[in-house]
């Protein structure tokens, strides 16, 4: 089976000036997490898709999908963990739970404050997880990347043409990223950011999908702005 997750367990402290969480903010005239799950709706290939938010807005995300996207039965809503991880691993628990994980179980996870994924993306993603296990969905780095160790002058500056700006989806196959969750010692748990890196910290390729530049994450204020313009666009 192939599964989504909608990670959606942020508060969105960056976006300022409100206290809420910045996926239930509007996007046009619906909120963002909608827009984000609506893309993997219409999706065929995807047999279930869990909605992971804030326990206190499980009962508020379930009243949004009831009223955006009436008599949608493949969409259950569950808490998300206090990591990105714990997040994903909660997901993985429910799926274990209510239909099992074999060989060939696929989880595409994807932030919720992403609402333009493309169905192309998400079928790319689906293909490359099948074949190789993981993926993550890059775009090439368009800026110089300059490192700075102490964070006030420059140690070097990489290669651009050697650098991807990483999006979402990044998607797995279940059975392979859960036993790598569960062998991650404390000191590597505690440095990581995101699942690609568990398969990078243990040797085990990520196999790179193309994203786009208007699957942006909306985080500031700006990306709020900058996302109601895309949207114009798409439905001018």
């Amino acid at each position: 089976m192939i599964f989504a997750a909608i990670l959606a367990g942020g508060i969105g402290s960056r976006m300022g000036g409100t206290d809420t969480p910045k996926q239930f903010l509007n996007l046009g005239n619906k909120p963002v997490i909608v827009h984000t799950i609506e893309k993997f709706v219409i999706n065929r290939d995807i047999d279930k898709i869990i909605v992971l938010t804030p326990k206190n807005f499980i009962n508020h995300t379930i009243h949004l999908i009831d009223e955006h996207i009436p008599n949608c039965d493949n969409v259950v809503v569950i808490e998300g963990g206090q990591t990105r991880n714990d997040t994903i691993m909660n997901s993985i628990s429910y799926i274990d739970e209510n239909f099992g994980i074999d060989e060939d179980s696929i989880i595409v996870t994807h932030d919720s404050v992403r609402p333009f994924v493309t169905h192309r993306i998400i079928e790319d993603n689906i293909k490359a997880a099948r074949k190789y296990g993981a993926c993550d969905t890059v775009v090439p780095a368009t800026d110089t990347i300059v490192e700075s160790i102490n964070g006030e002058t420059i140690e070097s500056i990489p290669v651009r043409d050697y650098y991807y700006q990483g999006q979402t989806p990044q998607s797995f196959n279940i059975k392979k990223l859960f036993n790598l969750i569960t062998s991650l010692t404390e000191e590597e748990s505690n440095i990581l950011t995101d699942a690609c890196k568990i398969f990078t910290l243990k040797d085990e390729d990520v196999h790179l999908v193309d994203g786009e530049v208007t699957n942006i994450k909306i985080t500031y204020p700006y990306d709020l702005k900058l996302a109601n313009t895309i949207l114009e666009d798409i439905h001018d």
